[in-house]
């Protein structure tokens, strides 16, 4: 991995004297507590993890409290410029509802083909949406440039000290569980970074996931920092192609891994939630749980980061699962013999006796027959 240490690239910006402490990600739980109550943690025993579901986050993800949060400190600073922005869709409903809030004009832009759900909701809070190029990248480009024309603030959807922070307070919260590992989804890394802020010091192992081919974060670590065009993924908000500078380095520094997941990993965990826990997920939100079964642990918390997926993917996503034969689950005796399981129906061949009436009659035969299980679902 690379020094953090290090003098950046040419085209790098100079982050060196940039600090992000816990200290911070505790200033930003006190803003945040007048606007954003906490989400809850869920416990999703047939995945043996529990969850902390920013999918029922003001605008559906964690990302409004980065906003939120910066939005605040900039105030404390003085700062009301409007705030522009750039992203794939949640950072950008998540400061439309800040901006509608504290009254700060809000200008997003988004690639084309980010999910109408996201775009419907920042224009339901009043920002302005413009559309531009076919990545996040592309659209971060045309939100800068925009800002340096226009005098506006450009605040990043993840590689900003008070975006960090915002996000570290889903750590925060997650914290009173006393999880031993904690799994994040990483894109940009402000999340990640923030998580790793608010728990490191407490010994809780962080480990981030990412999708396959949608991998820039890893690669940057282990030194690779060349922009690579992200696959097509579930998982839209995550696909950056460049992570973070300052998410970067925290990341190097505060992660114990990172875990790679496939993208038929992705969709099957996606479609499970829906299924089995009754949890809509977006495909990045899926993307610590999915990774959940490579991490080690006894009590492993996931971040379920979004919920904002399009009803048509959903759809088709729920159409194409074929129903499984069920389980067939068996306790044992102490001789070692089946025994009935627990909500399943059993069937007897009860030989009736004119002797024996009632219940007597049904207890006799029962004792006295073989009794064969068969699943009711």
């Amino acid at each position: 991995m690379p020094d953090a240490g290090r003098a950046p690239a040419s085209n790098e910006p100079d982050v060196g004297d940039v600090v992000v402490t816990v200290a911070d990600v505790l200033a930003a739980q006190a803003r945040l507590r007048r606007y954003l109550p906490p989400t809850p943690l869920h416990h999703a025993e047939r995945f043996g993890v529990m969850l902390k579901l920013e999918n029922l986050q003001r605008t559906g993800s964690y990302k409004v409290r980065g906003a939120l949060n910066a939005l605040l400190a900039g105030r404390e600073r003085g700062d009301q410029r409007p705030v522009i922005a750039a992203s794939a869709g949640n950072h950008a409903q998540g400061l439309a509802w800040a901006a509608y809030r504290l009254g700060v004009q809000a200008i997003t832009v988004m690639p084309h083909g980010a999910p109408e759900t996201k775009i419907a909701g920042v224009a339901h809070w009043g920002a302005t949406v413009r559309q531009h190029g076919n990545s996040y990248d592309e659209a971060f480009a045309f939100a800068k440039e925009l800002a340096e024309q226009n005098g506006y603030r450009f605040l990043s959807a993840f590689d900003d000290p008070d975006v960090i922070a915002g996000q570290g307070t889903v750590g925060i919260e997650i914290a009173p569980y006393t999880p031993d590992v904690v799994i994040v989804p990483i894109g940009g890394g402000g999340l990640a970074s923030g998580v790793a802020l608010a728990l490191k010091s407490q010994g809780v192992r962080v480990v981030g996931a990412q999708v396959e081919g949608v991998d820039s974060m890893i690669r940057a670590m282990k030194g690779d920092t060349a922009p690579k065009d992200p696959v097509a993924s579930l998982a839209d908000g995550v696909r950056v192609k460049v992570p973070g500078f300052i998410t970067r380095r925290l990341c190097t520094q505060l992660l114990d891994d990172v875990v790679i997941v496939r993208e038929a990993e992705l969709r099957e965990t996606l479609v499970r939630l829906a299924l089995e826990e009754n949890l809509i997920a977006e495909g990045a939100g899926a993307l610590a749980l999915a990774a959940g079964r490579r991490v080690a642990g006894k009590r492993k918390c996931a971040v379920v980061s979004g919920g904002n997926i399009d009803a048509t993917v959903l759809a088709q996503l729920l159409s194409d699962v074929r129903p499984r034969p069920p389980r067939k689950p068996r306790r044992r005796t102490a001789e070692g013999e089946p025994s009935p399981a627990k909500g399943r129906a059993s069937r007897a061949a009860i030989p009736l006796s004119p002797a024996k009436t009632g219940v007597r009659r049904f207890e006799a035969a029962v004792m006295e027959t073989e009794v064969h299980e068969e699943p009711i679902w």
